[in-house]
């Protein structure tokens, strides 16, 4: 199985760089991080996914000939970024555009592509793959990869990610009766694509809880459930689908809702990992992701998030809610928080929506309480403070608010601008509002694009420790 998430930034300017205006075809290359899941969580199967990582016009000096119907050029080029692209683990692609249709590959596509990968196996030897993209007329995209002379695997889909969100390669299914309502709003296509979506909830409580249940209602295909703690009694105020039974039988968050989900029937294959997010037992799981949403107040975690985001294209959408209880001299403070992370949108670092100190004394606690506890004593760490409040009220509100985000990246029913960066709500003053920020200079994450879509490297995520 392969697919293929191609950057939304990297599309634009694929396709800034290929416009033609007499009609003629046009090419360029772009250089794929590559993602090998050893196990799908849904399928327990192999699979491998293609991630943009850069965009390379074809040389000038290297363009033989081009028409509304070919296009040539020199292999010199292919063949010394092939191997830059082997060396550093990631995949070559070539993309030309049909301009007057929509996206395939024509006979000639095929014969042009199999010499292709012939004249590389005979200059550099067995073992080189590389992909192939074309960019339809009417906005379409096709993508495969060759792996030796005559056999050729095709990405079953193509997700641009970015502010919107937009998949290529669904096809049209049955009518589902359910889901027709809604397929009355957004559309006949709106059902099918909502069932390949694979999507990752990374917290399980008063946030994840509903965003779970409001995805699995929405017709989500595949849900990934990832926490690390039981039910509480304290959680039975605002975790939907809770019992006081399964705090007595010390029942996982995950598998609470799993069972919600499953037992309503609704089509959705749910896959859980009781942990933290970042062990490495989960990481084939939220690789196979489309989208994750971040709904856990580890700083740590949000750390661990904010990365695979831009390594991996799968656009984080993070969500908060802030409740302070008034006093003789201060008002009620309630706020939510949603904020749309990956690249070409600032990271939550320089957002300002992490600390890192935090995130290195959870690390700390989680690794070794013990030395934990002795450095709080010597006040060398953070300590818990006691439980913020919370009302399921608000953190439910705040999941339809995350939710709504995905809905506007895919449908567009705010308007064509796609998903806000960060929106903010005030609960206590009825206020509504939408920001951003710059990225700091030196940020390693998105002030340039240098690990954007770079897939899997050593160190994960070049993460040491």
């Amino acid at each position: 199985m392969l697919d293929m998430i191609l950057l939304e930034a990297h599309e634009e300017e694929l396709r800034s760089v290929l416009r033609a205006e007499d009609g003629v075809e046009a090419s360029a290359y772009v250089m794929f991080g590559t993602v090998d899941i050893a196990a799908d969580p849904w399928t327990g199967e192999a699979r491998k996914r293609l991630v943009s990582h850069q965009v390379i016009p074809v040389p000038d000096e290297d363009r033989i000939s081009a028409s509304g119907v070919h296009v040539t050029w020199s292999t010199r080029s292919f063949v010394k970024l092939l191997k830059k692209a082997e060396a550093g683990g990631m995949t070559l692609g070539i993309v030309h555009t049909h301009p007057g249709s929509h996206a395939f590959f024509s006979d000639q596509d095929d014969r042009n592509e199999a010499n292709l990968l012939q004249i590389v196996s005979n200059r550099s030897g067995p073992g080189y793959r590389f992909a192939s993209m074309v960019l339809g007329g009417d906005g379409t995209i096709c993508a495969r990869v060759w792996t030796s002379p005559g056999a050729v695997a095709s990405c079953q889909r193509v997700l641009v990610a970015g502010r919107k969100l937009v998949l290529h390669g669904v096809a049209r299914g049955a009518v589902d009766e359910m889901l027709d309502r809604q397929a009355r709003l957004f559309g006949p296509d709106f059902n099918p694509v909502m069932r390949t979506f694979k999507i990752g909830v990374v917290g399980c409580g008063g946030t994840g809880s509903p965003v779970a249940m409001l995805l699995a209602r929405l017709g989500v295909g595949h849900l990934l459930l990832v926490d690390d703690d039981t039910i509480e009694l304290t959680n039975l105020n605002r975790v939907h689908g809770s019992k006081r039974s399964d705090v007595e039988n010390g029942a996982a968050k995950v598998d609470v809702i799993a069972r919600e989900i499953r037992d309503a029937e609704l089509g959705v294959h749910v896959a859980t990992f009781k942990g933290w997010v970042g062990d490495r037992g989960v990481r084939d799981a939220l690789r196979s992701c489309d989208v994750v949403f971040g709904c856990t107040d580890d700083h740590d975690g949000r750390l661990f998030l904010n990365r695979l985001a831009y390594f991996y294209g799968i656009f984080l959408i993070d969500m908060g809610v802030r409740i302070i209880p008034a006093s003789n001299d201060r008002p009620y403070e309630m706020a939510a928080r949603v904020s749309v992370v990956g690249p070409a949108a600032p990271c939550l670092l320089c957002r300002g929506l992490v600390d890192p100190i935090v995130a290195r004394d959870e690390a700390l606690k989680r690794v070794d309480p013990g030395e934990y506890e002795r450095r709080k004593e010597e006040a060398y760490v953070s300590g818990g403070g006691d439980p913020a409040p919370v009302v399921v009220t608000f953190t439910t509100e705040t999941a339809s608010m995350a939710v709504n985000e995905f809905l506007q990246g895919l449908t567009a029913f705010r308007g064509a601008g796609g998903m806000k960066f960060e929106r903010r709500r005030r609960f206590d003053t009825v206020e509504d509002r939408s920001s951003t920020c710059l990225p700091r200079d030196g940020c390693e994450m998105c002030a340039s694009a240098g690990v954007w879509g770079r897939g899997d490297v050593e160190p994960f995520l070049y993460r040491i420790g």
